[in-house]
């Protein structure tokens, strides 16, 4: 039996219920780690969360960016590396990407939301736009690294974090039943900084 939908939810032109918006983003990630993505269905995630389906959709209009802010609830804001070394800094955003990726909750929405996301590129754009903090912490590593002669002038922040995230999203899909441990952080993270050839 579903919970009754406080007032404050059903009501035009009030404050959205942060218990009721916690309650469906908890019922998503536990959906998806037990059925996976492609049988989650808004109606499920209501019912888990004993809520109705039009609550959900004023929150969010598609499952899509619902299961991405359950499976990335919060985008990274900052490195937490100390300023000043670029090496530690790439080190740091590997691994961070490598923790975030292969959690059973984004392992289980990646494919899913992958495939949705290449088909609407007005649904992309609102998903990436979450990481918008992310990009610009890149950005101010690397400017502080071109200053200091550390990164060479022509180097593209985005191109960077493509490198990174797509290199950790592949290695997660291609292999999924493998951990990926410190020295595949510490690999990719030499491969990044050093480049291939001798």
């Amino acid at each position: 039996m579903k919970a009754d939908v406080s007032a404050v939810d059903k009501t035009p032109g009030r404050p959205r219920d942060p218990r009721i918006d916690a309650a469906i983003l908890r019922a998503a990630a536990d959906l998806l780690v037990e059925i996976g993505y492609s049988s989650l269905t808004m109606a499920a995630v209501a019912e888990r969360a004993g809520t109705t389906k039009t609550a959900l959709y004023r929150r969010w209009s598609s499952k899509a960016e619902l299961v991405h802010e359950a499976a990335f609830p919060a985008a990274p804001t900052a490195i937490e590396t100390p300023p000043g070394d670029i090496a530690a800094d790439i080190h740091a955003m590997i691994a961070a990407a490598r923790d975030v990726f292969t959690s059973p909750l984004v392992r289980a929405a990646l494919p899913g939301l992958i495939a949705d996301m290449a088909g609407d590129a007005d649904l992309n754009a609102r998903v990436m736009s979450r990481f918008t903090d992310v990009f610009v912490a890149v950005r101010t590593r690397l400017a502080d690294a071109v200053r200091r002669g550390e990164v060479h002038a022509d180097i593209d922040p985005d191109r960077l974090v493509e490198v990174i995230g797509g290199a950790t999203m592949l290695r997660v899909l291609l292999q999924p039943d493998e951990p990926l441990g410190e020295d595949w952080v510490a690999q990719t993270s030499a491969i990044v900084v050093h480049g291939v050839v001798a």
